[in-house]
């Protein structure tokens, strides 16, 4: 079988929110994440795009934040479906327009064709694609020079706000959740030239016995999802709750990634017995669709990350104190063998671990997710993941176990699974 040619993505550049309340991201990503604002639309083209956006940066990571004015723009037409969301993945390229031909040859379904932006500074190139992941979409841009962030968005003379105190690096991965995952896959390898990079199987089995549960063995991929909106426990819900509490719930994920820029993406979907009281379930319920479940981004140390993180006030996932009392028999036995942290400040910082190789780790830690963060049900059931890498490419699989199974008692603690 003859290989497809590569795309020729760079990097994961940014991911697109669609957002009720502007201003509060805004504060959460300059007060809380220490991002600086990097540019904002135009006045004069917001009425053209029906909508006003905001771009954050800090190290290697791009979070725009785009609210609705009024009827009609991209923002409007998402928030109309959905709950605050990624609606948008964008993607540094070489080249846009052999980038498109191939897309499209592929069986790809642009939503726009090849648009140029020029400036004083150069030209930008973009367009725009579908996706199986409901109405989410991938953009694609070739920058040659020009100074605007993205059509319409130009960059501020000098960028406002923080200076990435938390060390971020770039984003490590993205996860979507899927009620059959499957096709995403298949339109994966086959639109976008990706190649299978991981995958898991992973169920509890035993909801009663959820704090002292043995870690899963690790395998591979995907990240646990946080809590959803707080919604009442209506008698489906109360039902699927027994149910899972006698039978547990899982999920299968797979990671497929591009070879050439690195580009990961974890993919879930429920597994029976239990589907529809599977987190994964829950959250596509709560976004009412299939969705970007979780950004993961990198840094350098994530001990000082979380420290700065819990003193502006971020909420992040508890993890179970057995967690950490069979945390040095775990490294011992899967292969790490040591690591350089304590584990008493780890479990003080709620830090997970997981390995598979000789001093090859990586560690990682969950914040809520936006509903929770803001407490309002409209902001979302997205979240981020914190992670660094310390010579394991993996995705966590060992820790699977011990924050799903978190995750899992916090939503049947509020009700929504």
């Amino acid at each position: 079988m003859t290989e497809s040619p590569s795309l020729g993505l760079v990097r994961l550049e940014a991911i697109e929110f669609f957002v009720h309340d502007l201003e509060r991201s805004r504060r959460f990503y300059l007060d809380r994440l220490d991002f600086a604002e990097a540019g904002a639309t135009d006045p004069a083209r917001e009425g053209e795009l029906r909508q006003r956006s905001a771009v954050f940066d800090a190290g290697g990571v791009r979070v725009v934040c785009s609210a609705p004015l009024g009827e009609g723009g991209h923002a409007w037409r998402w928030l109309r479906k959905h709950p605050d969301g990624v609606g948008a993945v964008v993607f540094e390229v070489q080249d846009a327009e052999r980038c498109f031909r191939l897309l499209e040859e592929r069986g790809g379904t642009p939503v726009t064709d090849v648009l140029e932006h020029r400036d004083e500074g150069g030209t930008l190139r973009a367009f725009e694609i579908t996706t199986p992941l409901a109405d989410a979409s991938f953009r694609f841009v070739e920058r040659r020079g020009a100074r605007a962030l993205y059509p319409g968005i130009p960059r501020h003379p000098s960028p406002r706000g923080g200076g990435n105190a938390l060390g971020f690096g770039a984003i490590d991965h993205l996860t979507s959740n899927f009620r059959t995952m499957k096709p995403a896959l298949l339109w994966m390898e086959h639109v976008l030239g990706f190649e299978e990079f991981w995958e898991i199987e992973f169920h509890t089995m035993n909801a009663g016995g959820l704090q002292n549960a043995p870690p899963s063995p690790p395998l591979a991929p995907g990240q646990p999802p946080p809590a959803a909106p707080a919604l009442a426990m209506d008698a489906a819900a109360a039902k699927r709750a027994a149910w899972q509490a006698q039978k547990g719930s899982g999920l299968r994920s797979v990671v497929m990634h591009d070879p050439a820029s690195g580009a990961k993406f974890a993919n879930n979907e429920p597994w029976r017995p239990a589907f529809e009281s599977s987190q994964i379930d829950v959250f596509t319920e709560d976004l009412r669709g299939d969705g970007i479940q979780h950004a993961a981004l990198a840094v350098a140390d994530i001990r000082a990350a979380v420290r700065a993180m819990r003193a502006r006030g971020v909420e992040l996932m508890p993890t179970p104190g057995a967690y950490y009392d069979a945390l040095p028999e775990r490294i011992r036995t899967s292969g790490i063998g040591r690591i350089d942290e304590d584990v008493d400040e780890l479990r003080e910082l709620q830090i997970l671990v997981d390995g598979a190789g000789p001093g090859a780790y990586l560690l990682q830690i969950f914040l809520r997710d936006a509903a929770g963060l803001y407490r309002e049900p409209a902001a979302g059931p997205f979240f981020f993941e914190i992670i660094q890498r310390k010579g394991d490419p993996g995705f966590g699989a060992g820790n699977f176990r011990a924050l799903f199974e978190s995750i899992e008692r916090d939503q049947h603690r509020e009700g929504r699974a």
